[in-house]
């Protein structure tokens, strides 16, 4: 049977980057520590660590032990949380994968009604890339996905994809850089410096299809995976940057931008992939009911 004091000292270890600072932490020698973490090596058969200069760094193995371990810990807690308090005070936890390229205020907006029902939940968010996510859904280590994409028919995993909504673009950029260009939207976007998407967004392809079929050149300047950190390089002045309507208000206020213009001819989509068919985890369906109700045809307000 694995030992789990040997787990907790490895996570740990893990969590300082060295054995020195972990030891500190445990009232544990070094010598001694590192002793009992080469035993839960040698039980598991793997390598946890390797040197880099002074830290160590988590090998693959490493990594996936503590992920396990992170949730073993998690559960330890819950149940003597669950021991100690009355039995109708235990909340459950709700734990979502969401693609990195899904903006944080849509995530937001998209998960909120979870946080409401008369059941408690906790909410427990993993941001990450979708084919990471979708692999622990399908081993249930999270009980939702959320997606800008339906779940890819290469990948060879069992999963529902349930559509939440769609929504426009709005494009956002600084004061100074909009009067750049007297002319109206989409026109002023020719020759101005525009943020977009990286290539594991669904908005990039259209987006650049849109742009050509108009025959504007826009320059551009940055590829974003996360959508924070365009905004920011757009608050900067780095250039315009597309954001969903439902969230441009929000936007435009928090990185102090305008809004060159908006259309409903690009449209952001997104998607809760789940194992089942048939939607029945109460927050799931919370999320689902939510949105739909939320992402109605009023975009062009």
């Amino acid at each position: 049977m694995l030992n789990y004091k040997h787990l907790y000292y490895f996570r740990t270890v893990a969590k300082a980057g060295a054995i020195n600072k972990a030891a500190e932490k445990l009232h544990l020698t070094p010598q001694t520590l590192s002793g009992q973490i080469s035993i839960l090596e040698d039980r598991l058969g793997v390598a946890l660590f390797r040197r880099s200069g002074r830290r160590l760094e988590l090998t693959d193995a490493g990594h996936t032990a503590l992920t396990y371990a992170d949730e073993i810990f998690a559960v330890g807690a819950e149940l003597e949380e669950a021991l100690l308090n009355r039995p109708g005070a235990r909340v459950h936890p709700f734990r979502v994968g969401i693609a990195d390229v899904v903006p944080k205020t849509i995530a937001y907006q998209l998960l909120a009604p979870a946080l409401t029902l008369a059941e408690p939940v906790k909410l427990v968010c993993r941001e990450d890339r979708l084919e990471q996510l979708a692999a622990d859904l399908a081993i249930h280590r999270l009980d939702m996905v959320l997606a800008d994409r339906p779940l890819p028919p290469s990948m060879d995993i069992k999963g529902y994809s349930h559509p939440l909504g769609e929504c426009g673009i709005a494009f956002l950029a600084t004061r100074a850089l909009a009067g750049e260009s007297p002319a109206d939207f989409p026109a002023c976007l020719h020759g101005l410096p525009l943020l977009i998407p990286g290539e594991d967004s669904a908005l990039r392809a259209p987006l650049l299809r849109w742009l050509e079929r108009l025959g504007l050149q826009p320059v551009i300047v940055g590829e974003f995976n996360d959508s924070a950190l365009m905004g920011a390089f757009g608050q900067a002045g780095a250039g315009a940057f597309p954001v969903p309507l439902t969230t441009a208000r929000e936007a435009m206020r928090q990185h102090e931008v305008v809004q060159l213009g908006q259309t409903l001819d690009i449209r952001e989509r997104f998607f809760a992939i789940s194992v089942e068919r048939r939607l029945s985890h109460p927050a799931v369906v919370a999320v689902s009911e939510a949105a739909r109700r939320r992402f109605q045809p009023q975009d062009a307000d």
